[in-house]
């Protein structure tokens, strides 16, 4: 078989900050982020991206992070919910975190990271006008998507909750937009 490359050089900025590590070919951005970066916020649910507890922001958008490649990711801004605040989250949390404890919107907390940074893509797809399956198709394309509990509930439905919070999350979600 000759000289066989498993491993690349990759960089990623996560939470504002640039990490080069030589990363296997195999290894998906989730165990990255866990077992090299030490950020244990998101969590290894079902490990087929049907659950949602690893999801994060990968330059903005919200993905399941067990599911990708982290060499795939070399350049891209990935967010996980330690650093959704802007600073790391050693300050004020950000507006979510924040309403996800008011609302007392978890029960064992697994799945909250998750579903914060799901929730942030939420809020970003619904301003930069991206439909879901429920809005409504006479909806003007391209304009922002006015979120109410329907759209919410639709949008968030990739996050999986076993103690059934989704009522408070859904009101957390809703005390934040804008």
């Amino acid at each position: 078989m000759g000289n066989l490359q498993h491993h690349s050089q990759t960089t990623l900025r996560v939470n504002g900050k640039p990490h080069t590590l030589t990363v296997d070919h195999r290894r998906v951005l989730l165990d990255l982020l866990r077992e090299d970066l030490d950020l244990t916020g998101a969590k290894k649910g079902c490990d087929h991206g049907q659950c949602g507890a690893c999801t994060v922001l990968v330059d903005g958008r919200r993905v399941n992070s067990c599911l990708l490649f982290a060499v795939a990711l070399d350049g891209c801004e990935v967010t996980t919910v330690e650093g959704l605040s802007g600073d790391g989250g050693a300050e004020e949390p950000h507006p979510l975190q924040r309403a996800f404890l008011e609302r007392d919107a978890f029960q064992c907390g697994y799945c909250t990271p998750g579903q914060i940074c799901s929730a942030a893509g939420v809020l970003a797809e619904a301003a930069a006008g991206h439909p879901s399956h429920v809005t409504d198709p006479a909806a003007p394309s391209g304009e922002p998507v006015p979120l109410d509990r329907e759209e919410i509930r639709e949008r968030l439905s990739g996050n999986l909750c076993r103690c059934g919070a989704y009522p408070r999350i859904a009101e957390a979600v809703e005390d934040v937009i804008p």
